[in-house]
């Protein structure tokens, strides 16, 4: 039960679920009725097989005292499986914790109890203490068990019923009373630490079930201001910013003058849920995503700084509207999408989905929210139609609706025919689609793909995003790729995220056009001959700048203005006579490259303003 329970946490597949969904309640309840069916099942055969062989402290005691016994201790086993499995994020390490837990406590419970049980000279309250560990209780209750069993074969008395314990005080009641305890002792301690410990750390406030507590309960804050070192904000961004301000705006002023607007609607806890569900519900409803000032710093360690990953994103997207997040490695999108799928909390500001505040309303969000990550989670043992059926019910699909659904999702990523196949025996492409698919079933109003594509051939790839452009149809979708091709034909929007800042903002023509005053040459030569072909463009160009290198391949842009497109072509052919140019290419700037000079241009930007402020510092 302990290995089960950790392999979905460390496997993320119950984060895959509850972004599904599935909330915890239910989750546990479900989990927790599975392991009382399978262990009454086993304990029903353990009792019967005793039975028939005729071990006696089977066969000499009442049923009715085995059955209280078994089911009270089996209820305690497994809430303090559960109790356990909050404290592990390793399968490995918790499977090991298990079996040295089983093992150990049948080992040392002989040497442990029965000196405290046989002398009576012992105190008692040892033992009770004693027995607080639920491997010992277990002990103690076989052994009176045995004893009651012994009573009866040797000296023919009654055999002790459900009455003589409760009436006469025998130490089965001390027992059972002390399981019965602890099984809702530990089942209150296990669901509330699974509320707050994440992957074995605090990651809710540890008072979030409190009502004073709840201006800070989900371990954020909601200071505003700006905190940052850099000032890096463009026209376009700036106007994104301003957009979320006064959308947020215009609905405070409409609830406050509104004919119900009363002394105790004024409060900001309130409007911070109510504000935007207004919003929503009348002229603002085609905004499906509204991220305001959001920030995510995560503390530093050993000395090291705190790490910005998120500098106060201010964004919105549409309804019926696919929005690219571009950025390199490390930019903070990752961190992004977990504060807006639930994975983690804004360290400041919030997003509102729907009009519903994540940081509050995050398990209504989850209900209509699907996601595909960036690694695929699925279970090897289920097919991809298992997986849909499942996902599909989650999102309250039944009969022919979910039958249909399924079949249409299976047909959009051209997995049909693979429907009943084990996803373990899927290839990783094949994984990918059927993720792509779990995330687009039942119709969710907004969904997160984080890099959908990534290891599938050229034709898997246009059948799908022949799919997700039918997709964004009637629902919105954000939109992580490092491919530009991908962006540029599935976006309606593109942001390029660096350091933790938005850059810029706006359609892939918008974009080319704003960063696009150049051409782009290329030319391959042998190695050797590089520092000619640089002297040709400079000839070509004075102004051309070379923006890429490597094995004789060159990359220069060069200024549109005074420029002919015919002189270029002409001196190249010229050269050609006196150069060995294997390729050359002329071509307008593309996505790819509006991506690079922005990257680059922002980590310029950054490393001079660390170098101002290490000087500055230098001279304090």
């Amino acid at each position: 039960m302990l290995s089960y329970i950790v392999y979905e946490k460390q496997k993320n597949m119950r984060m895959m679920m509850k972004m599904h969904g599935l909330g915890d309640r239910p989750y546990w309840i479900i989990t927790y009725a599975y392991f009382v069916i399978l262990s009454i099942c086993y304990i029903l055969t353990f009792t019967t097989f005793g039975s028939l062989i005729g071990l006696k402290i089977f066969t000499l005691n009442e049923i009715s005292v085995q059955l209280v016994f078994f089911f009270v201790y089996i209820n305690l086993q497994i809430v303090f499986t559960i109790f356990l499995s909050v404290l592990f994020s390793d399968v490995k390490t918790a499977t090991v914790i298990g079996y040295i837990y089983v093992i150990g406590s049948g080992i040392l419970g002989p040497s442990f109890l029965e000196p405290y049980i046989e002398d009576e000279y012992y105190p008692r309250v040892l033992l009770e203490a004693m027995e607080i560990f639920p491997g010992f209780s277990l002990y103690h209750g076989l052994y009176e068990l045995s004893r009651y069993s012994l009573q009866v074969e040797q000296f023919g008395t009654p055999r002790v019923c459900l009455k003589d314990i409760i009436t006469e005080g025998l130490a089965m009641r001390s027992v059972l009373i002390i399981m019965i305890i602890e099984w809702v002792v530990l089942g209150f301690l296990a669901y509330y630490l699974d509320q707050i410990i994440t992957n074995g750390k605090v990651g809710r406030h540890p008072l979030r079930f409190f009502p004073w507590s709840q201006g800070n309960q989900n371990g954020y804050k909601k200071n505003r201001g700006y905190d940052v070192l850099i000032n890096m904000e463009k026209p376009d961004v700036a106007q994104e910013v301003k957009k979320c301000q006064n959308l947020i705006a215009l609905a405070i002023f409409r609830i406050i003058f509104s004919p119900t607007c009363t002394k105790e609607r004024l409060d900001f806890t309130f409007w911070q849920r109510e504000i935007v569900q207004k919003m929503m519900q009348e002229q603002y409803k085609n905004q499906a995503v509204i991220c305001d000032d959001m920030k995510k710093v995560y503390p530093g360690s050993d000395g090291n700084p705190d790490k910005h990953a998120v500098r106060g994103l201010s964004l919105t997207i549409a309804q019926k509207e696919c929005f690219g997040l571009l950025g390199p490695n490390g930019a903070g999108k990752t961190s992004f999408i977990k504060m807006m799928t639930g994975l983690t909390y804004p360290t400041s500001g919030t997003a509102f989905i729907q009009g519903l505040d994540i940081c509050k309303d995050m398990k209504k969000v989850h209900t209509f929210m699907g996601i595909c990550p960036q690694h695929d989670l699925t279970w090897d043992i289920l097919t991809g139609k298992e997986h849909l059926l499942f996902y599909g019910r989650l999102k309250n699909l039944k009969g022919d609706v979910l039958k249909k659904a399924v079949v249409d999702s299976l047909q959009a990523v051209n997995l049909l025919e693979k429907a009943d196949v084990q996803v373990g025996e899927y290839s990783g492409g094949m994984k990918r689609r059927i993720s792509v698919a779990i995330s687009l079933i039942g119709n969710p109003k907004i969904v997160y793909m984080d890099e959908p594509s990534t290891g599938l051939d050229p034709a898997s790839r246009k059948r799908l995003w022949s799919a997700v452009q039918s997709a964004k149809k009637d629902r919105a979708i954000l939109l992580t790729t490092h491919s530009m091709e991908e962006a540029d034909a599935l976006c309606d929007r593109i942001g390029i995220f660096v350091d933790g800042y938005l850059q810029c903002i706006g359609s892939p023509s918008e974009l080319k056009a704003r960063y696009g005053g150049y051409l782009v040459l290329t030319v391959t030569t042998p190695s050797e001959q590089e520092e000619e072909v640089e002297r040709l463009v400079q000839q070509i160009s004075s102004k051309a700048i070379k923006v890429y290198h490597i094995s004789g391949t060159q990359k220069f842009q060069l200024p549109k203005q005074g420029l002919k497109i015919g002189d270029i072509f002409r001196q190249v052919q010229s050269a050609r006579t006196r150069l060995n140019i294997q390729a050359w290419g002329l071509s307008d700037i593309t996505l790819e490259d509006v991506f690079i000079k922005v990257a680059n241009e922002a980590n310029s930007l950054t490393l001079h303003s660390l170098e101002n402020n290490n000087n500055s510092y230098n001279d304090y």
